[in-house]
Order: structure tokens, then C-alpha cells, then sequence
């Protein structure tokens, strides 16, 4: 998980993720935060972009969730806003492609990727900066690509710091609630047709509910 937005904050973000990167990594290598669904999700995803298509991870963090699209038969690569995580996921994953790039500007030729996942990297960014992400990755994606996203569901805004201090840093960080409705109009609105949704309740030490959307680009 990673994240951009604009102005700002998004040296404030970049400096968040760059001071937690190492412990982050450490403490949180594979997918075990992510609830069966959310993995189903993913596999959904690769399945529909088919075996060996080009597929972005944007806001790709230290890459774990890289490794876990690379498993599915996906030629993947990363990029992240945070040189320290970009870092630690070149270390980890020395196979796969990372580069350090903004999510609102993304860097990359139109019509790049068969597929784009957002997973929890739209988060710190505030409402009015949404529909510039989903517009770039539309940008990137070839016609009949698809997108993943997934987000917390709900509203209003949180301080995720005290997430983070649990990597025994210090930081200042928001993140942003969004309903699926909300997120399904962005990304309409950039060019995409929503073709499946899930929202699923809190489970374990997360409080918020979890929505994930699949959506083809036209």
C-alpha cells in the first residue's frame, strides 16, 4: 500500500512513506493483511487481463503486492511516489520493474498497460484530486484494459498516523473515505465501465469496511 495527491501534500505523503519504508517492509512482506475476498479480487483481475499482459501496480509501496500479481501469471511492474519504498521493493523483488512516479502523472506512453491496479494508493489523496488519477491511469491503459481499485469504504477523513507509529515513527498522514458509488463515478467519468464491485464488513483490527472495483476501460 501506497499513496499520492497533489500539492502540498504530496511532499508530505512522499516523506511519510519514505520515513517508514524499511520498518513497513519488515514488518508487513506478503499479503497477510489482505482478507481472502480482497485476494479474490486480485485474482478476478488477473484473470480477466489474461496470462503474460503488461500490468501496472501504481502506488506499488515496497511491492508485495507486486509479488503477489507477478504469481498470477502477469508481466507486473511498480511505481510508487516514495523513493524509499521504490528502494526497499527493488531489494525485495529484484525480478520486477519498480520506478519512483506520481499516480496523478503517471510515467508512461498512452495506452501502455492491459491492466492498472490502485490497491489502497488513492487513499491519501482528497476528493477534488481523484478524478486526475483515473484519468491517467485511463491515459496508460490500452482499450479493454481493466482497472482494480480498492480503498476503505465510508467518509470524511482520518489521521492514519497512529497506524504508522506502530513502525515506531513519528509521521504525519491522512487518508481519505470514499463510497463505492463515489469512486465508480471517477473512474466513469475517465472512460471506464464499472463491471464488478465487492464491499465487505471490517475484519480484524481494521475498522472501516473494504471496497474493491473492477472496471473496463472503453
Amino acid at each position: 500500500m501506497s499513496a499520492d495527491t497533489a500539492g502540498a501534500s504530496y511532499g508530505s505523503v512522499r516523506d511519510a512513506y519514505d520515513t517508514v519504508a524499511e520498518d513497513y517492509a519488515a514488518l508487513l512482506p506478503d499479503t497477510r493483511a489482505e482478507a481472502a475476498l480482497d485476494l479474490a479480487m486480485i485474482d478476478a483481475f488477473a484473470a480477466a487481463v489474461g496470462k503474460g499482459a503488461r500490468v501496472l501496480d501504481a502506488g506499488c509501496g515496497a511491492g508485495r503486492m507486486s509479488r503477489y500479481l507477478a504469481g498470477r501469471d502477469v508481466a507486473v511492474e511498480g511505481v510508487d511516489l516514495s523513493p524509499g519504498m521504490v528502494a526497499r521493493a527493488r531489494r525485495d523483488h529484484p525480478d520486477i520493474t519498480f520506478s519512483v512516479g506520481s499516480i496523478a502523472d503517471l510515467p508512461y506512453r498512452a495506452g501502455s498497460f492491459d491492466g492498472v491496479m490502485l490497491w489502497y494508493s488513492t487513499i491519501h489523496t482528497p476528493p477534488p484530486d481523484q478524478p486526475r488519477i483515473y484519468q491517467e491511469v485511463r491515459r496508460v491503459s490500452r482499450p479493454g484494459g481493466h482497472l482494480l481499485v480498492g480503498f476503505q469504504s465510508g467518509e470524511g477523513v482520518h489521521d492514519a498516523a497512529p497506524s504508522y507509529r506502530r513502525y515506531g515513527h513519528d509521521v504525519t498522514l491522512v487518508r481519505h473515505l470514499f463510497t463505492a458509488d463515489e469512486v465508480s463515478g471517477w473512474l466513469t467519468a475517465a472512460g471506464f465501465h464499472e463491471e464488478c464491485r465487492l464491499v465487505r464488513r471490517p475484519a480484524g483490527v481494521y475498522p472501516d469496511d473494504q471496497a474493491f472495483l473492477i472496471a473496463r476501460a472503453g
